[in-house]
C-alpha cells in the first residue's frame, strides 16, 4: 500500500483518486477551495461525477502540507493554467526526489513549455512523470476498463507509477518519451474542438473522420520535430486520446467546439460548458509551436483564426478543404516514368 496525496479535485483528481483507494492506496485529496473541502467531505460526491462515491478513506484536506507530507507519491490534478502557481506552492512542502505524477493535458501559453517542464522548473528537487491516454474521468470513477500509459525520464519511476495505478479495470503502459506523451495528449484538445466545431455545423461522419486522421499528421508532424517519437502518437496518448476526445460527449473539448459550430462565442461556449477546456488555451501555444518550428499545421491555424479572430466556423472548413493541392505522405517516393 502506498500514501498519495492528489492535488487537485476536479473530476479527473477525483476519479483517480477513487482508483487509487480502489487499489488499496491511502489517500488525500486536496483542494484549493474550504466550500469543496467542505462539501465533498459531506456528501462524498462530485457534482460532475454524480454516479460515483468517494470512499470514506480518502481524506479531502485544504492544507496542502498535510496533503504532501510523508507521501510516496503525489499526483498533480489541476487545470494546466493553475499547474505553475500551485507547483510553486507545493515547493516548500516537497521532500527532495519526491516523485510528482502530472495528470493534466496543456501548453504553458507564454513560455511554451509542457506542463512536466513547468514542474521541473518550479521542482527541481522532484522527480516528474506523466500520465496520459483516452480516460474520461466519468468512465475512470465508474470503474469501466482504460487504458493509459505512464512516461518519465526513468524507467523505475514510470514503472512506480505504473505499479500504483494499474488494476484489473486500468491498464497501464510506460513509455520513455515523456516530451511525446504530454504533446500528444495537450494537442489532441485543439483538434477536438474543431471535431466539436464540425458536429455543430451538422457535419458528417467523413468529416469526423478527416478531421482525426489530419490532426494525428499534424501533431506528429510537430511533436516530431521538437524531439518526440512517432511510435508514441500512434499509440495511447496520440491517436486512442485523440478518437476518445474527438468522439465522445464526455469531452468538455469537443462540447465547446459543438457550441462554437452552433454559432456561440469562445467565452460564451465556455462558459455554458461550466468546466476549463484546454483546447482553448493550448490553440495559442501550438500555432506558436508550429511557426517556431516550421511546422504547417492547418487544423490548428484554422481553429485559432474561429476562436481568436473571429472567422466564422463554415469559413474555416472551407479554408480547409480549399488549400493548395499537395500529397498525402511526402516521404514517400513515386516509381520513375
Amino acid at each position: 500500500m502506498a500514501s498519495i496525496g492528489v492535488i487537485g479535485s476536479g473530476t479527473w483528481g477525483t476519479a483517480l483518486s477513487i482508483l487509487l483507494a480502489g487499489n488499496g492506496h491511502q489517500v488525500d485529496l486536496w483542494s484549493a477551495l474550504e466550500s469543496e473541502v467542505a462539501a465533498l467531505s459531506r456528501t462524498r460526491i462530485h457534482p460532475n461525477l454524480p454516479k460515483a462515491r468517494i470512499p470514506d478513506s480518502i481524506r479531502v484536506t485544504g492544507n496542502l502540507k498535510e496533503a504532501m507530507e510523508d507521501k510516496d507519491l503525489l499526483v498533480l490534478s489541476v487545470p494546466s493554467v493553475f499547474v505553475r502557481q500551485t507547483a510553486g506552492r507545493m515547493r516548500e512542502f516537497l521532500k527532495p526526489g519526491q516523485v510528482v505524477v502530472n495528470v493534466a493535458k496543456g501548453i504553458e501559453e507564454g513560455s511554451l513549455m509542457t506542463l512536466s517542464q513547468v514542474i521541473e522548473e518550479e521542482l527541481p528537487d522532484c522527480q516528474v512523470a506523466a500520465l496520459s491516454g483516452p480516460s474520461h474521468a466519468e468512465e475512470v470513477s465508474q470503474g469501466l476498463p482504460t487504458t493509459c500509459v505512464a512516461g518519465a525520464h526513468k524507467r523505475h519511476v514510470a514503472e512506480l507509477v505504473q505499479s500504483v495505478f494499474m488494476s484489473g479495470v486500468f491498464r497501464v503502459y510506460t513509455n520513455p518519451d515523456l516530451l511525446g506523451i504530454e504533446l500528444g495528449g495537450a494537442l489532441k484538445n485543439v483538434i477536438a474542438l474543431a471535431a466539436g466545431i464540425a458536429d455543430g455545423l451538422g457535419f458528417g461522419d467523413n468529416t469526423k473522420a478527416a478531421l482525426i486522421t489530419r490532426g494525428i499528421a499534424e501533431i506528429s508532424r510537430l511533436g516530431m520535430a521538437m524531439g518526440g517519437k512517432a511510435e508514441t502518437f500512434a499509440g495511447l496518448t496520440g491517436i486512442g486520446d485523440l478518437i476518445v476526445t474527438c468522439a465522445s460527449m464526455h469531452s468538455r473539448n469537443r462540447r465547446a467546439g459543438i457550441l462554437i459550430g452552433q454559432g456561440l462565442s469562445m467565452e460564451e461556449a465556455m462558459k455554458e460548458v461550466h468546466m476549463v477546456v484546454e483546447g482553448v488555451y493550448s490553440a495559442k501555444a501550438a500555432r506558436a509551436l508550429a511557426e517556431k518550428y516550421q511546422v504547417s499545421m492547418p487544423i490548428v491555424e484554422q481553429v485559432n483564426q474561429v476562436l481568436f479572430e473571429g472567422q466564422p466556423a463554415k469559413e474555416a472548413v472551407t479554408g480547409l478543404m480549399l488549400r493548395d493541392k499537395c500529397t498525402e505522405n511526402p516521404s514517400m517516393e513515386w516509381e520513375e516514368g
